[in-house]
This record gives C-alpha cells, sequence and structure tokens, in this order.
C-alpha cells in the first residue's frame, strides 16, 4: 500500500472552516489520506455553530481542539489548504498550497453555515479526486 497523501487545513483561528474541512476529508477520504488542521491563532474551542453543522452530516467534531500552526505540520504535509489566513502560513518548497476563499462562519448562525460546510464539502470532495482518492460512500 502506497504513503496515503498528507494534508493539512488552516485558518487563523482553527474554530471553523479548517475544522469542517479536516472532519469532511477523514470522513470522507478515510485511511488514504492523513489529515492535519492547525491555526496561526487558534481559538480556545471549535465554533459551536460548525459542529452543530457537521454533525447534521454525521460527522463529530466535539472532541477536536483548536491547534496552533507549526512549522513541523506544513513540512510534514504534502497539500497545505489555507483559508484566509495569509502571510502567517510558512511556505516550502515542493508543497502544493491551495487558498479557498470561504466565508468565515464565526458569530454566524446555522442557516449562514451551512453552506460554507456545503462548499467545503464540495471542495474536499475535488481535492480527493485530485488526489486520485475515492470518497468513502457517505
Amino acid at each position: 500500500m502506497s504513503t496515503p497523501a498528507s494534508v493539512l487545513f488552516v485558518c487563523v483561528h482553527n474554530a471553523g472552516r479548517s475544522q469542517m474541512a479536516a472532519g469532511f476529508l477523514r470522513a470522507l477520504g478515510g485511511d488514504a489520506v492523513e489529515v492535519r488542521s492547525a491555526g496561526s491563532a487558534p481559538k480556545d474551542s471549535i465554533n459551536p455553530v460548525a459542529v452543530e453543522a457537521m454533525l447534521e452530516r454525521g460527522i463529530d467534531l466535539r472532541a477536536e481542539q483548536p491547534k496552533v500552526l507549526t512549522d513541523a505540520a506544513v513540512q510534514a504535509s504534502d497539500v497545505v489548504i489555507t483559508m484566509g489566513c495569509g502571510d502567517a502560513c510558512p511556505i516550502y518548497p515542493g508543497k502544493r498550497y491551495e487558498d479557498w476563499a470561504l466565508d468565515d462562519p464565526a458569530g454566524q448562525g446555522i442557516d449562514a453555515v451551512r453552506p460554507i460546510r456545503d462548499e467545503i464539502e464540495r471542495r474536499v470532495r475535488d481535492l480527493l479526486a485530485s488526489l486520485d482518492v475515492e470518497a468513502v460512500a457517505s
């Protein structure tokens, strides 16, 4: 079996978008993808509305904690996907970088977070296809 692709999702607080993306990638990528998420200025806890939106899809983020972005996490990842963290993300040669311009769910109600969640799921499915990983049936 080949080494799984490694993906790091980064947003400033690691409390919403990057956590939702990591949740989808873990659920859809199974063992074929190694998943990390981090933030340049992580919050103390994950956005409860993001948790609620993901639970509607059967993905439980309640045990996750925001983590600080480290150079080691970037170096250990094949693909680094930023969500508006700008210059705070270290750049290393040979890595694949993508920036997903997504609305920040912070301070939003569930009706505003659902479309963000759905767009993240669509992008994660596209990412899996680009990595030649077949999504796990959900």
